[in-house]
């Protein structure tokens, strides 16, 4: 590890990144006003009616997409038309998508993959906008077009096919618990009873502690108002490391994936249990309706599959979150 991202371990170091972290998002989030980028914030990809989605009580399986496609169509030619494909990120997790503090610029394997996608699109991985968008901005950002598609660690689930079109998965993870080494949570079980537990607005995590919080209090008194506490629900995963650094909390739920970077960053803390005690898998998000969009994509992952998927694993993810041989196999819908 470089002596510049050391200097990130520990717990003084963890929370003056997410500062930091914080102040570059809303840098990143402003319209792009500059020059002839106008155009580019305002041509959302694609301009059809959202298609028919699988109700979620009647999903079995929300991981099937729809069948990969080189072809071009209307969302596809909006992005070749602005020349910049806009892809919303996380900037704060660590080893996914984060702010390289050397160089200022985002990578991570989550950006190493919005690339693929840009280079396939229009011949040039550079031709991205990173836009940085907080956990429970995801769907909204889709919606509005400010972004064309989401590469966030974003999970596949039955209630968000309602909300967004998927990729097929690129990457398997599942919820665990985050906490000191010193701590006798041992994980997510009893042992969170009268435990303080941090997640992140409209996370999985937060969804698996509404369905049991093990007697743990988990909920801001005003969550979703516009007094919002932010204390133990929070807009970006990465302050639940802060305030579990600051005492404020004595736990965090998140995807293993996630909080293996987050212990990589604090040697104080650990991911507890044997196990997660969920199995998700996450897609790239697009906007209902962008089919075109969700085929090209597919068609990516089908290429980076055989051989980029398992260089950027190596390069980002294997020394915090070894073991892990390939990606998830593919499922397509019919037809």
């Amino acid at each position: 590890m470089s002596d510049t991202r050391a200097r990130f371990r520990g717990w003084g170091g963890v929370a003056g990144m997410a500062a930091a972290c914080a102040l570059t998002a809303a840098v990143t989030l402003l319209p792009l006003s500059q020059g002839g980028a106008d155009a580019l914030s305002s041509t959302p990809a694609g301009h059809g009616t959202a298609s028919a989605s699988a109700k979620a009580d009647d999903c079995k399986e929300p991981e099937a997409s729809l069948q990969p496609s080189g072809a071009d169509g209307p969302a596809i030619d909006a992005i070749k038309e602005r020349g910049r494909l806009i892809v919303g990120v996380d900037q704060n997790s660590y080893r996914w998508g984060y702010r390289n503090p050397a160089g200022g610029g985002i990578e991570g394997f989550d950006i190493d993959l919005a690339r693929a996608i840009a280079e396939d699109i229009l011949g040039d991985r550079e031709a991205v906008i990173f836009r940085a968008i907080p956990t429970n901005q995801r769907v909204a950002a889709l919606d509005s077009g400010t972004v064309d598609v989401v590469v966030r660690t974003m999970t596949i689930n039955c209630a968000r096919i309602d909300q967004v079109a998927f990729s097929t998965a690129y990457f398997q993870a599942g919820q665990q618990v985050l906490a000191p080494k010193s701590s006798s949570i041992t994980g997510y079980d009893k042992s969170l009873t009268g435990k303080r537990v941090c997640s992140a607005e409209g996370s999985t995590a937060y969804e698996a502690l509404e369905r049991n919080s093990f007697g743990a209090t988990f909920r801001d008194e005003h969550d979703g108002q516009s007094q919002d506490e932010d204390l133990y629900t929070v807009p970006n995963q990465l302050d639940c490391l802060v305030r579990l650094q600051q005492g404020l909390v004595d736990a965090v739920v998140t995807d293993n994936a996630l909080a293996a970077g987050q212990a990589a960053q604090d040697p104080a803390v650990e991911l507890k249990g044997d196990k997660p005690f969920t199995t998700e898998y996450y897609g790239v998000a697009t906007k209902l309706g962008n089919d075109d969009l969700v085929k090209r994509v597919n068609q990516v992952l089908v290429d980076y599959r055989k051989g980029p998927w398992m260089q950027a694993y190596n390069k980002w993810l294997a020394a915090d979150l070894p073991g892990i041989s390939g990606p998830p196999q593919p499922k397509y819908k019919a037809g």
